[in-house]
């Protein structure tokens, strides 16, 4: 169960679980100050790693109970190593360790994880005393992509010693072989803030050295993460919500493979190229410029015949609120930040959410003003969706008519005249949307393949031709000229936002010590209540949801302290972003009592639509958030 020094400084071998996987969780250099641990259970005092060997030499041979000895922190000469836990017999959870190397050995430059205090974004409109700032995305950034970088050389090297036998693979059960297999958290297609390695002010908790690493790879990494960031953060202040890189290759490898299609002898990949009229150039901070199609703020349609790669291009939209390495072939695919994918959900829950701007008048007088079913249909799932959204900050929605209700989305003119709409509790999203767009500023991308009703109201018409784009928003205004239908928009046709709400704390509380198991990216379980985030679609890997099912353990701290959920979100998220510059710790620790090195960040998009759909959640109207 040793690890040796020189293990340590290469990356490819440490510390393992007896029994199970062990948890490596490496964190980040700084410039100095203290440690402030967020852990219930003390480890112990600094001891030297002879106390170590003299531990290990005491309990060889002995049964599982003594190896518990081993949890406390012990200095090498070139790090520190700390035993959080030890798992209690062979079929326990995983043992967790960390390597701390302190940022004067690590040797990694301060502009390798420090902010670019020399970014200016660019703005719509500056009022007198506006003070310019950095949002805390890309003032993190370098942080972020740091770790994201020493994430994947970890996994690397451990690969590497696995298939070379330099790790045995263990759980062996109470009479086999047992131990010898050292884990970190495996990183996707996205840089998302992890704590497998976090980066302060003061260490790396990673068993990685920048005299070790290629460090033109690593500042390539760097760079065009920050380039990422940067093209977000710019979008709103050109009136755009999203963007596509010209040369961009958007099709996945398959329908299990997030990694791009490559060309083989059967097919071929068509690289994206933005029609002229909708191409723009837009400045980048270590590249140049990038050029690709606006997405500009209003309501987008992207139409064409099936299999030409309509929903392939919202899709990448979708992903594009995450940042992507290099060579994914989506770099530079991106939108705001508050873009939230809407779809129909039968069968969800659904807690005290306000549609009556969608759906009134139910039979049997059920009240759509705080709507409340454990079994949601088609239409009312999705109204609820799209309040959900929109109550904790949603500026841009995505739909793709293959999971929307069609009830929901349009009602025809035959229709119309057969079921009258005053027998009709449904007022389709087709008579909101362009209240939506033009009162509350919430923009639209919606994928239609099967009604021309939506050109009425779209702002822009996007054709997919064989993979390819081109702006037919002309040719779809003059065809509503000429082939007139009854209008889609209903004496009920202004949009209003849902009344906010707060989730119940006592509801909470009751949650708190139970046990959180993650079966999988989408499913998960708190005590016996099982979660399934099957259709969040924008959770991308499976320590995002293992951060979401322990934030939801935690959330009553929050909670307590809002008057709405919005605001607690928005407490949860000041944690995030603050934790590891007050703390010297991963923000994400925050929501765990112990230092796990299993969380990918999730957005408050996801944290809240897993509470929404958590059974046996209960909502009340809340309070309007103060604004400052």
């Amino acid at each position: 169960m040793a690890r040796s020094e020189e293990g340590a400084e290469a990356g490819a071998e440490g510390t393992v679980a007896e029994g199970g996987e062990g948890v490596a969780t490496v964190e980040g250099t700084g410039m100095g100050g203290e440690i402030d641990m967020v852990m219930v259970v003390d480890i112990g005092e600094l001891q030297s790693w002879e106390v170590l060997s003299g531990i290990f030499a005491r309990i060889d041979g002995k049964q599982y109970p003594c190896y518990k000895d081993l949890v406390g922190i012990y200095e090498f000469p070139n790090f520190k190593l700390f035993v959080d836990k030890i798992q209690g017999d062979a079929y326990a959870a995983p043992s967790r360790f960390r390597a701390r190397v302190d940022t004067s050995k690590a040797g990694f430059p301060k502009e390798c994880y420090s902010p670019n205090l020399d970014i200016k974004l660019p703005v719509k409109r500056k009022a007198p005393g506006d003070v310019e700032k950095l949002p805390p995305s890309l003032y993190h950034v370098r942080k972020t992509a740091l770790g994201d970088y020493l994430s994947r050389v970890f996994y690397t090297y451990q690969e590497e010693a696995r298939a070379k036998g330099r790790q045995r693979s263990g759980g062996g059960g109470w009479h086999g072989e047992k131990g010898g297999d050292l884990r970190i958290e495996v990183p996707g297609q996205h840089v998302i803030e992890r704590n497998s390695v976090v980066v302060t002010n003061d260490y790396v908790e990673a068993s990685l050295f920048y005299r070790s690493l290629d460090s033109k790879d690593l500042w390539d990494h760097i760079y065009s993460v920050e380039d990422q960031e940067f093209l977000r953060e710019s979008l709103s202040a050109h009136g755009l919500i999203g963007f596509v890189r010209n040369g961009a290759i958007l099709p996945r490898a398959s329908g299990v493979s997030d990694r791009p299609m490559s060309n083989t002898k059967d097919s071929k990949v068509i690289p994206f190229k933005s029609p002229e009229s909708l191409m723009i150039t837009l400045p980048l901070l270590h590249n140049k410029s990038v050029s690709g199609m606006a997405i500009r703020e209003g309501i987008t349609m992207i139409v064409g015949g099936g299999f030409h790669g309509k929903s392939t291009l919202l899709q990448a939209l979708e992903r594009g609120v995450y940042n992507h390495v290099p060579g994914d072939g989506r770099e530079y695919v991106t939108v705001i930040r508050d873009t939230v994918k809407i779809r129909a959900e039968d069968g969800r829950s659904v807690n005290c959410v306000d549609i009556h701007s969608f759906i009134n008048n139910l039979p049997m007088g059920k009240n759509t003003y705080a709507f409340s079913t454990p079994d949601a249909s088609g239409s009312t799932s999705q109204a609820a969706n799209i309040q959900e959204a929109l109550e904790v900050g949603a500026t841009t929605l995505l739909f793709d008519e293959d999971t929307c209700a069609t009830n929901f989305m349009i009602r025809d003119q035959r229709m119309r005249m057969l079921v009258e709409d005053s027998k009709e509790p449904i007022t389709p999203l087709i008579s909101k949307i362009n209240s939506m767009a033009t009162e509350k500023g919430i923009s639209c991308v919606l994928v239609i393949g099967g009604s021309g009703d939506y050109f009425d109201v779209a702002n822009t018409v996007i054709q997919m031709d064989s993979y390819l784009p081109y702006d037919v928003t002309k040719k779809a205004k003059d065809i509503c000229k000429s082939i007139q239908t009854a209008p889609t928009v209903t004496a009920a046709a202004r949009f209003e936002h849902a009344a906010p709400r707060l989730p119940d704390t006592s509801a909470l509380r009751r949650l708190e010590g139970e046990k959180v198991k993650t079966f999988s990216s989408i499913k998960g379980a708190i005590g016996k209540t099982e979660l399934d985030l099957t259709y969040v679609e924008q959770i991308v890997e499976s320590a995002q949801t293992r951060c979401i099912l322990d934030t939801i353990v935690a959330f009553s701290k929050y909670a307590a302290r809002a008057k709405n959920l919005r605001q607690a979100l928005d407490l949860l998220e000041r944690d995030f972003d603050n934790m590891s510059s007050t703390k010297n710790i991963s923000g994400l620790d925050a929501v765990s009592p112990w230092i796990t090195g299993s969380y990918a960040r999730p957005r408050r998009y996801e944290v809240a639509a897993a509470l929404n759909r958590l059974r046996g959640m209960r909502f009340s109207i809340g309070e309007e958030k103060e604004r400052s």
